[in-house]
């Protein structure tokens, strides 16, 4: 099988060509190319596939084999790998996730994709729709902001849950980089109040139009950046008042721009996507 490395800032994932390609059992295959000392490394599994109804679709799974919904990051580096291969020549290009349609813009430079623009929609606020168990959170008094438990009742965390294709919670700090994220993470992750679990984002805002984030992903662990966790958490910091509608978020692995716009509700993420190498996988 021919696969293909791709990373947006770090976010890497292995890319499979269903146009040419065939995966089987794609959960298994993910669980195998993940791993960074026996398969190939990654934070999992992504399948470029035909669409009936976009121009492309895209499927993913998680480092541990479980499927998510969406990738922000991902879906930035479908977009050059259907572009720089043939795939779909379309600017804008619509690829179809879990999450829906998305439309994305491309920035070429000597006709290749360097960044790209995603409309991630509407951000999704009510809380069984992200999902989250409205009876295992207490509301703190700050708009959208909710106390709840760890797994365990090891940890009492204030939050702001925001779905943007995946369910995120967001976890306002002083210092992002004093989190013991190994920890923490898979407690928070497998908290029951997160019924189909949970992205967990701790930030730190520097000012109106700059924040740090580090982040645990469900079913990956620690990462060096999460596309739809840094939309969730540009909506987070601004429903609390924290920032403008506009930032520039650092993660681990590099910078995104993102922008919550008022004319439609959408959230604009901006970043890189770049191939890293291409090899053939043999199965044992």
């Amino acid at each position: 099988m021919k696969f293909t490395k791709m990373q947006g800032i770090g976010n890497d994932y292995v890319y499979v060509d269903g146009f040419s390609e065939q995966v089987t059992d794609p959960a298994r295959l993910a669980q195998r190319v993940s791993d960074r000392h026996f398969g190939i490394g990654g934070d999992g599994l992504i399948l470029i596939l035909p669409s009936e109804h976009a121009d492309v679709r895209m499927q993913m799974f998680n480092a541990d084999g479980s499927e998510g919904e969406m990738c922000g990051n991902g879906i930035r580096c479908v977009a050059k790998y259907a572009y720089d291969h043939g795939l779909a020549r379309k600017n804008p290009m619509h690829i179809e996730t879990g999450r829906g349609v998305l439309a994305l813009d491309l920035d070429l430079a000597a006709d290749k994709v360097e960044r790209v623009t995603v409309d991630m929609m509407s951000p999704i606020l009510d809380l069984p729709e992200i999902p989250v168990d409205p009876i295992e959170v207490t509301p703190t008094g700050r708009p959208h902001e909710y106390s709840f438990t760890s797994r365990g009742g090891k940890d009492d965390l204030t939050g702001v849950f925001v779905s943007t294709g995946n369910p995120h919670v967001v976890v306002f700090v002083e210092d992002v980089q004093a989190v013991p994220l190994e920890q923490i993470g898979p407690r928070v992750e497998h908290a029951p109040v997160f019924p189909r679990r949970i992205n967990a984002h701790w930030v730190q805002v520097h000012s109106r139009s700059e924040v740090t984030m580090r982040t645990w992903e469900r079913g990956s662990g620690i990462t060096l950046a999460c596309g739809t966790g840094a939309c969730a958490v540009a909506v987070a910091c601004i429903l609390t008042g924290r920032t403008d509608r506009k930032i520039l978020a650092h993660l681990p692995g590099g910078d995104l721009s993102l922008e919550w716009r008022e004319s439609d509700n959408s959230v604009y993420m901006t970043g890189p996507a770049a191939e890293v190498f291409s090899g053939e996988w043999h199965d044992a």
